[in-house]
């Protein structure tokens, strides 16, 4: 049987003129279909070929590991022939087929092309090929970019056209190198777009890389890492396998990257290696533990043999993108009865039945055998079954049949073979000129003229536009493929979509299923954590590694993971790691306040008890304790503290300009009105008691109350109006965080100083004044109230100034000199008011006309008598002087009246003189006691 089966296919070879075909049994180019135009199959219907690190001869090539996927592949394209045929699409052609293994090698592969190139058993050698026609048109495949490589510069140099549906290395799609390279995917350019923004979309920026060493491995992991830093996503670590699965180092490298993977931080892995490489490195994975996020490449990203593998529930969650999927119609059932089409040949076919239905145990310990993953599958009626290592056995394995491939393979995922040829069906109308009858073009044409018109092809099917780019390419997505659990086994689930031109990864949240949260969460996978919003990263030497900082004061961020913290806009603000930007709130001292209330309540009593010295005053007016306190002059103070009270008020409440001025100007006013008639008592006071009579004399004459009142305030008041002209306070602003604080400024502070100031110095004066009389009786003078209530206001504004001058914030300034205020005005109250008040309420029988002038009487009697024994003593003529004084003294105190100059220094006259006398007699005294000693 197997030798007719040979002399079949041979005789197919010459009647195709495929001189030099290899035996059958090297599986070269096993499958074979005759036809007007042929067109070249190219797929790794074998996964590797055995020693190949141990050839040292240009030997045959031994290949092993039959592969299901690209097998069926080879299938798919040859059952699209076979339907346009039926079809008729073609109207008189009948297109013809050349099947031939790569063995997953790219030697192999040239190999293999040379054998589709080859006219009468040979390559030729020309100085052009333009008039160059070999048997074999166009050519589908390979697989693998490391196979589509090395046979796209072969066939650049014949023009002859290579349509690849898995190939997607970045470098096939430059024409100068790659002229006559078409596909029906997009290059890896857009795959790595999709990985990198895949893994931004689930917030992965750490994350590790296991790529292959072939051509393929090496452009997309470039391409990635490119991708990866534009996307904002590291790397952890790069590992590399051994394209070739015989390699020696292949396990230990597997162990070393398992290991590179359990030492990792990343929790997210990226596989750019075949199928059969990641079968392995799971293996170790389950045998170890170890679960990760598995992102698939292309080439194994709808593996179903990893996704019934022993295990496969144990790795973690795996994401992958597919090209475009899609069902061919009636292939599943071409599948279950496979058997090629009338005057074809499959070795392939053959081979696959033969290790499939006739796998004894031997067989099965070299590995040469299919293993049957379902213990039911060979369903046979009529044969003769038995079991054995989970394999059957029956007497014919080429009549057997059953749904093995279609529930080891993907069927959707060979879609693109069935638009590859559909593509070149449609060049090839155009080409030859076909109408609904017949297809009048040459049919024997150069194959360069059909890549001409594959590049200009534009159609529509199942709803997607089919046409090739400028550069080759497929402009079609992605579809995101998520791994969900199917009991033992994987079953893949499309997640999302990538599209090429908008190039934006489109997720169904609602169709994701993680497999190690209890709650369904994102896993994560970041060197460092997310930065919320208000605050931003500060990066160290890894991008992706980084502190988070708070954004600072007028900054914000409203989004996670921000470089940079945005400015607020105009009028807005934010605090410290604020999110958001917020109208600052206008603040002053608001009447609810505490502090409001406290000034307020201070000002008001204030008020309070002026109006009660007031109403004491006017009903003791006449007696003494009133009269000797200041007489009329006593209102006036009264007055100007009431203004200087009511301007605290003037510190509450929203400010603005007029009240800015009006409440530094009443101050100014009333405290000055009020010290004015103060510096009017001292004064009377030191002339009363100055010891020399003629300065007194001359003296006396400056001692006009009204006009140092007028004048001492009427300063004040041009300096006030100057200031208010000038430099005016008005109403400014600080800002303190979200607080705008709306407060009074005194504009350059030149005019408040020397307001101030004025009224120091006259307080100054009045403090000078007073303390010079300071040693006269109580009973005649009011130096001690005077020096009390100076030297408090003195105090108080100068721990003002250094307090007030330290003060950044101006409202804390404004309650400053409100307290100050206070101070200065309650001094005023309780050294000048409250002990006259107390004398006249409480000490009514002292506070008479009778009482005063008999004290008065009493000190100018003790006082003569005294200086006349001193004077007869010390024989000074002062004694009459004295006694002479006695008379004035009685004068001016025989009617009641307000304490004049004269009044006062009648007694201080007395006073004066007895002081003096006592003095000279002192002096004496000592003199006596050193001339006797």
């Amino acid at each position: 049987m197997e030798s007719s089966l040979y002399q079949c296919i041979l005789g197919v070879c010459l009647l195709l003129n495929l001189g030099g075909c290899c035996d059958i049994s090297l599986s070269t180019c096993g499958g074979q279909a005759p036809g007007d135009v042929l067109i070249g199959v190219l797929n790794p219907c074998h996964a590797k070929v055995e020693a190949l690190h141990k050839r040292i001869q240009p030997e045959a090539y031994n290949c092993t590991d039959f592969d299901l996927t690209p097998f069926t592949r080879t299938l798919a394209a040859a059952y699209t022939i076979e339907e346009i045929n039926n079809s008729g699409f073609l109207p008189g052609v009948r297109l013809g087929y050349v099947i031939c293994d790569t063995c997953s090698d790219a030697t192999k592969a040239i190999h293999a092309t040379e054998n589709l190139l080859s006219i009468n058993g040979s390559l030729p050698v020309q100085c052009d090929y333009i008039d160059y026609r070999p048997p074999v048109k166009v050519i589908i495949g390979s697989r693998y970019s490391e196979e589509s490589i090395p046979v796209a510069r072969l066939l650049g140099l014949h023009m002859v056209p290579q349509i690849s549906c898995t190939a997607s290395a970045p470098v096939l799609s430059d024409k100068l190198r790659f002229g006559s390279f078409l596909r029906m995917i997009p290059s890896d350019v857009h795959q790595t777009q999709a990985l990198a923004k895949l893994m931004t979309r689930f917030s992965w920026d750490w994350i590790g890389v296991v790529s292959g060493d072939d051509d393929y491995g090496k452009a997309a992991l470039q391409s990635f890492l490119l991708d990866a830093d534009n996307a904002g996503v590291c790397v952890a670590f790069q590992e590399v396998l051994p394209h070739y699965l015989d390699h020696t180092h292949t396990n230990r490298r597997i162990q070393e990257v398992a290991g590179q993977i359990r030492s990792s931080k990343a929790q997210v892995v990226l596989l750019i290696v075949k199928g059969e490489l990641v079968a392995e490195l799971f293996q170790e994975m389950i045998r170890t533990n170890t679960t990760r996020t598995w992102i698939a490449s292309d080439a194994w990203s709808i593996s179903r043999q990893l996704a019934s593998m022993e295990g496969i529930n144990e790795v973690g969650d795996i994401f992958g993108f597919t090209f475009i999927t899609g069902e061919i119609p009636g292939f599943k059932e071409y599948l279950l009865k496979l058997q090629p089409s009338p005057g074809a040949v499959n070795h392939y076919i053959q081979m696959y039945k033969e290790l499939r239905f006739k796998c004894t145990p031997e067989l099965l310990q070299y590995r040469e055998c299919l293993k049957n993953n379902l213990t039911e599958l060979c369903q046979m009626p009529d044969s003769i079954k038995y079991k054995s290592n989970r394999a059957c056995h029956v007497p014919d394995p080429q009549k057997a049949d059953d749904d093995f491939l279609v529930q080891n393979v993907d069927l959707t995922e060979l879609y693109s073979e069935k638009v590859a040829v559909l593509t070149v069906a449609h060049a090839l109308k155009q080409l030859l000129q076909c109408n609904e009858t017949a297809c009048p073009g040459e049919k024997n044409f150069q194959p360069w003229k059909l890549l001409e018109e594959l590049k200009k092809v534009k159609f529509e099917l199942d709803n997607r536009l089919i046409y090739f780019d400028e550069s080759g390419n497929s402009v079609n997505g992605y579809d995101l493929i998520m791994w969900v659990k199917a009991g033992d086994k994987r079953e893949f689930r499309v997640v999302g979509s990538y599209e090429v031109l908008k190039g934006i990864v489109e997720i169904n949240e609602d169709k994701l299923q993680w497999m190690d949260n209890n709650n369904n969460t994102v896993p994560r996978s970041r060197c460092s954590e997310l930065c919320g919003p208000g605050s931003r990263k500060d990066v160290s030497n890894i991008s992706c590694c980084y502190n988070c900082t708070a954004c600072e004061e007028g900054t914000y961020t409203d989004d996670w993971n921000q470089h940079d913290c945005e400015k607020c806009p105009n009028g807005t603000w934010s605090l410290k790691g604020w999110d958001h930007c917020e109208e600052r709130t206008e603040k002053f001292q608001r009447w609810n306040e505490p502090y409001a209330i406290a000034l307020v309540t201070a000002a008001v009593l204030g008020l309070l008890l002026l109006m009660a010295v007031l109403i004491i005053f006017l009903i003791h007016r006449k007696t003494p304790a009133v009269k000797i306190a200041g007489g009329k002059l006593c209102y006036v103070m009264i007055a100007g503290l009431s203004v200087s009270f009511a301007s605290v008020v003037l510190f509450v409440g929203m400010p603005n300009d007029h009240l800015c001025r009006a409440r530094q100007a009443m101050y100014g006013l009333g405290f000055t009105l009020c010290v004015s008639c103060i510096l009017v008592r001292a004064f009377r006071t030191f002339l009363a008691f100055l010891f020399d009579l003629d300065r007194q004399h001359r003296l006396k004459k400056l001692y006009k109350p009204v006009a140092i009142v007028v004048i001492s305030t009427g300063v004040q008041g041009l300096i006030c109006v100057f200031w208010l002209i000038f430099d005016s306070p008005k109403v400014t602003y600080f800002l303190d965080g979200m607080d705008k604080w709306l407060q009074c400024t005194e504009g350059t502070s030149v005019g408040f100083g020397i307001m101030l100031s004025y009224i120091g110095l006259l307080a100054f004066i009045c403090f000078l004044l007073a303390f010079k009389g300071r040693k006269v009786p109580q009973d005649f003078n009011e130096t001690g109230n005077i020096i009390f209530g100076m030297l408090i206001y003195l105090f108080v504004w100068v721990c003002f100034i250094p307090i007030y001058v330290s003060r950044e914030k101006l409202n804390e300034r404004s309650v400053v000199q409100a307290s100050a205020i206070l101070a200065s005005n309650y001094g005023i109250i309780f050294c000048h008011f409250v002990p006259k008040c107390y004398i006249a309420l409480c000490r009514r029988k002292e506070n008479v006309h009778e009482v005063f002038k008999k004290r008065l009487r009493k000190f100018t009697i003790d006082t003569s008598v005294n200086v006349f024994d001193i004077t007869m003593r010390s024989g000074s003529p002062g004694g009459m002087s004295a006694a002479g004084s006695q008379s004035d003294n009685d004068s001016a105190f025989a009617e009641p009246q307000e304490p004049s100059v004269a009044s006062v220094g009648a007694a201080a006259n007395v006073f004066r003189h007895s002081e003096r006398d006592a003095t000279h007699l002192s002096l004496r005294k000592r003199r006596l006691r050193s001339h006797s000693f």
